[in-house]
């Protein structure tokens, strides 16, 4: 009768194992605990059905602590990433000096229908006023000479007002453009890593299950030939 290597007492007829036979994931967990074990030694079917069992354990463990670090991969990459919680205007707003923030307003009422409703009803009001109410002494008779000139001096003024705010309009488009291909960016990474997270569930968990399935079939080979023998 064969010894067994682990226990050091006899084997059963039958029950004995020899270490060639053995599952090279098995062999190697058994050689973990006993590194002296070799290919020729012999253990009995219920210390490799331990070991089977040892090992079904640790191809599990392995496959959700796999599982989980892609996790958390994802998850560290999405805190560390924080392009989606930018908001540009308050930053730019922030940035804005008092005369900066002035030229805005102007441009912004400059281009409204108040204006031009307030502008025109000011040069009516004004045209009326020097041509009825002060007709014997208007304080700027036809052709309105100071008009024009309040006219030349607001078109000077707010020209330049203007032109501020556009460029200013035009570096808030850059910045959302930035912004924009940032979360482009993130979205790519986001998808690149979930990509990766699907062939790991392709071909490592699927590796894992076969080699669960052919410990399971060798137990299955174990209980079809004790059947044979009784």
């Amino acid at each position: 009768m064969k010894k067994s290597y682990i226990s050091g007492t006899e084997i059963p007829k039958g029950e004995e194992v020899k270490g060639q036979d053995i599952r090279e994931g098995i062999f190697n967990l058994i050689r973990s605990y006993f590194p002296d074990f070799n290919k020729v030694d012999y253990i009995s079917n219920t210390e490799l059905n331990q070991y089977r069992r040892l090992y079904l354990t640790s191809l599990i463990t392995q496959e959700k602590g796999e599982l989980a670090v892609i996790d958390r991969d994802v998850m560290e990459a999405i805190k560390n990433n924080s392009i989606l919680s930018e908001n540009i205007q308050d930053e730019i707003e922030g940035q804005l000096t008092t005369g900066q923030k002035l030229a805005d307003k102007i441009a912004e009422f400059g281009g409204s229908w108040t204006f031009i409703i307030t502008f025109f009803s000011f040069i009516l009001i004004w045209m009326l006023v020097n041509i009825w109410l002060l007709a014997t002494k208007p304080f700027d008779p036809f052709p309105f000479i100071l008009l024009n000139l309040i006219l030349s001096c607001l078109a000077a003024i707010q020209a330049p007002i203007i032109m501020m705010s556009q460029n200013r309009q035009e570096q808030k488009d850059r910045q959302r453009g930035e912004h924009d291909y940032k979360i482009n960016l993130k979205a790519e990474l986001e998808i690149k890593l979930l990509s990766e997270k699907i062939d790991h569930l392709l071909v490592h968990q699927n590796k894992k299950l076969l080699e669960i399935q052919e410990v399971q079939t060798d137990y299955l080979e174990d209980l079809m030939r004790e059947i044979k023998k009784k």
